[in-house]
């Protein structure tokens, strides 16, 4: 198929350009690739952090953040010293290393529980890192206009992993069992570094109507340059706010759901075929709107709008939550909350970063998405065991979160003003010196 047929076909649900057809494409494959080798890990790592104990959730959050710690930096130092042909891949490949470790221990039986909780971690790093680095990616070869109306497609490729990833899991777990699972979603990371590599060829052309330049040879900067971006932009503090009331909605509702299903059954491969079950029909869901409506929407409304429509799903559903705290009830709303957030409100926030340095893009975006994330789902664990200890029932909690989600959706607007704001300014200088005010 040429490109003008090509062009004519996409253009029925995406507002593409003829000289973005191809970065377009492997955009969208490289966020499949790397969606469905997550979903395939992903009902594995909730039936671990069971097995691991549910009581015991609020450390293997606070042990994750801890690891974060210590890998941006080393993250930070890596961007800095590295162009991004070279560093995007070395980072996938170390993952796949670290699943191969995996698949030999627990192949082996080696501490079951102990290995249990160290995937856990791992697979939490792993899912942060790895989209971080892809949505770095994109806010670095997009502008702010491209963004908004390409995003939801290129999401859409991870919803259709997201989609791929669950549905192998369902079909491959009993004839390969789980252990081997691991295999299948290494072969897709490589796939994605496959994707990623075309990509670096397909960008210039994709950048050419566009403000962008060629990619320097590397970023420099100091390793822990992020933070201080982070520090002295409100801007970016206004998203770090956001990423955090984000990180403490969904822990909440995703220690609620543990507690929900633990106690639904005692069967580790019904507890695995509950939540393979949630991946799947949360896919389903969130494809067809990113095909059909995410980039218009965020087109027509803004960034701030769309980033505001995943509060209010969280204020809806925990006020449901609060008077019937069943499995239905929490199914539902996970359900409902990831699609909100997959199809709309994230393409939305990760057009907030298109307005931004280079270095800011890689380095102050994966201090926000990962230290700020998972630091916020520390804490949040932590303050979820504090209130079930002083006696609030799962309703309690739910009823409490709702005031939480209002405030996340006014910030959202605020950032959503000062987004198109940013995106009428001259572009940032790409030097380790840019400042973010």
């Amino acid at each position: 198929m040429n490109d003008t047929v090509l062009h004519r076909s996409l253009a029925r649900v995406v507002a593409v350009r003829p000289g973005e057809l191809r970065a377009l494409f492997w955009s969208f494959a490289y966020f499949f690739c790397l969606l469905a080798g997550y979903y395939v890990l992903r009902p594995l790592r909730d039936e671990m952090g069971i097995a691991g104990g549910v009581r015991n959730l609020q450390w293997l959050f606070t042990a994750t953040f801890a690891v974060m710690l210590a890998a941006v930096p080393l993250f930070g130092a890596l961007v800095a010293r590295l162009p991004r042909r070279r560093f995007i891949p070395l980072v996938y490949h170390f993952f796949v290393a670290n699943i191969a470790i995996f698949w030999l221990l627990l192949a082996l039986d080696a501490g079951k529980v102990h290995v249990a909780r160290v995937f856990f971690v791992w697979i939490s790093v792993f899912s942060l890192f790895a989209v971080s680095v892809f949505w770095s990616f994109m806010a670095d070869l997009f502008s702010s206009e491209q963004g908004k109306r390409l995003f939801g497609f290129i999401a859409a490729g991870g919803s259709a992993g997201a989609l791929a990833g669950p549905a192998i899991t369902v079909w491959l777990a009993v004839p390969l069992g789980p252990v081997n699972l691991l295999i299948v979603a290494a072969a897709l990371l490589e796939g994605a570094v496959l994707c990623a590599r075309r990509l670096e060829f397909a960008a210039p052309q994709a950048q050419h109507a566009t403000p962008a330049v060629a990619e320097p040879a590397k970023l420099g900067g100091g390793w822990l340059a992020g933070i201080a971006m982070v520090l002295r932009s409100p801007y970016l503090a206004g998203i770090a706010l956001w990423v955090a009331l984000l990180s403490l909605a969904g822990t909440f509702l995703y220690f609620q759901q543990a507690s929900i299903v633990a106690s639904s059954s005692d069967d580790p491969a019904v507890r695995t075929r509950i939540f393979a079950s949630i991946d799947l029909a949360v896919g389903i869901l969130t494809i067809g709107v990113q095909f059909l409506a995410t980039g218009r929407l965020i087109t027509r409304f803004g960034a701030g709008p769309a980033a505001a429509f995943l509060p209010i799903v969280f204020a809806f559903g925990f006020a449901v939550l609060a008077f019937a705290p069943v499995l239905l009830v929490v199914i539902a709303f996970q359900a409902a909350q990831r699609i909100a957030n997959f199809a709309l409100s994230n393409p939305a926030r990760e057009v907030l970063f298109t307005v931004l340095a280079r270095e800011e893009k890689y380095k102050a975006k994966n201090v926000i998405d990962i230290v700020v994330f998972r630091g916020a789902d520390a804490a949040s664990g932590w303050l979820y065991a504090i209130l079930r200890a002083a006696g609030l029932e799962l309703s309690a909690i739910a009823l409490a979160s709702v005031p939480v989600a209002a405030l996340w959706f006014a910030l959202a607007l605020a950032l959503g003003r000062a987004q198109e704001r940013r995106a009428l300014r001259p572009a940032p200088r790409d030097n380790a010196n840019a400042t973010a005010n």
